[in-house]
């Protein structure tokens, strides 16, 4: 059966094609705004693996071929993209870019009543907001050069997590934001885990995240753990996935306890779910 947008073939979930004898795959093979996307490459491990895609760079790794964990953001419009990857290998180069389609999420709309310093913020509050927005931005900047997950992602807690991730939300009668993550109904004070293994790069209190532990994962992929009552770890930690990074509570902008999970990839902001969803246990 011919997949639509790459002209390859679909097979289990995969988009695939071959190009100049190099076959690239695409799981899944259906991208939607918010999606993570696993992209393989079949090329020789002396080769050199380029790409990017909708303004980010792909950085692959070696892993059976050539693997890199990319998405695309919550907020991006449906429609063609293109995927730029190149292949340098004995010397010469080959383009494998293609077109692939993105098409729509359909996210609800949600009103919520929080604090009017959290919708319209004091002007005393306002440096605080700005020096942690470039705080955020100079760690977002600074990702490991390598993988430093392992395997499946898990979940944070052990709570009951809700269908969230991109809704559309109205704080206080204004349009506020996208919610850029998962949220877990997890009562205060439960235990909250590294989704899986890297480096804490950030542990402090934030002025709309609460209590906030962002881990590294390299390659550009970050997790982001919000509104925890209390914080176990230090910035610099290297943590295991599993372990415990803090509690769960109702710091920051917040309606009531709850964790908010988030997923970031070069700036672009992944579905949690989708990635819980993942296979990458034979990715080694």
């Amino acid at each position: 059966m011919r997949s639509v947008g790459i002209g390859g073939l679909l097979l289990g979930g995969q988009i695939a094609a071959v190009a100049q004898g190099y076959a690239v795959t695409l799981t899944p093979a259906v991208v939607e705004a918010g999606s993570p996307v696993l992209i393989r490459v079949d090329a020789p491990a002396g080769a050199t693996v380029d790409g990017e895609w909708m303004g980010h760079k792909v950085e692959f790794f070696r892993a059976r071929g050539w693997v890199a964990l990319a998405g695309v953001d919550v907020a991006s419009a449906a429609g063609p993209s293109t995927l730029k990857i190149s292949v340098t290998a004995k010397g010469a180069t080959q383009d494998l870019s293609r077109t692939i389609e993105i098409h729509e999420a359909h996210y609800r709309t949600e009103s919520l009543t929080v604090a009017p310093g959290f919708v319209e913020p004091k002007a005393e509050t306002l440096p605080r907001i700005k020096e942690e927005q470039a705080l955020k931005e100079k760690v977002w900047a600074a990702s490991a050069d390598e993988r430093l997950w392992d395997g499946d992602f898990h979940a944070p807690v052990m709570a009951a997590k809700t269908d969230s991730f991109g809704e559309r939300r109205m704080f206080n009668g204004k349009l506020a934001s996208i919610h850029k993550g998962m949220d877990f109904r997890a009562h205060t004070g439960t235990a909250v885990r590294a989704g899986n293994s890297g480096v804490v790069v950030l542990a402090r209190g934030l002025y709309y995240e609460g209590n906030c532990v962002i881990i590294d994962h390299g390659l550009g992929l970050f997790t982001l753990s919000m509104h925890l009552s209390r914080i176990d770890v230090h910035e610099g930690q290297h943590v295991a996935k599993g372990q415990l990074l803090g509690l769960s509570g109702a710091t920051g902008r917040v309606t009531g306890p709850h964790l908010h999970w988030a997923v970031r990839w070069q700036g672009a902001f992944l579905d949690p779910a989708k990635l819980l969803r993942m296979d990458l246990s034979g990715i080694r």
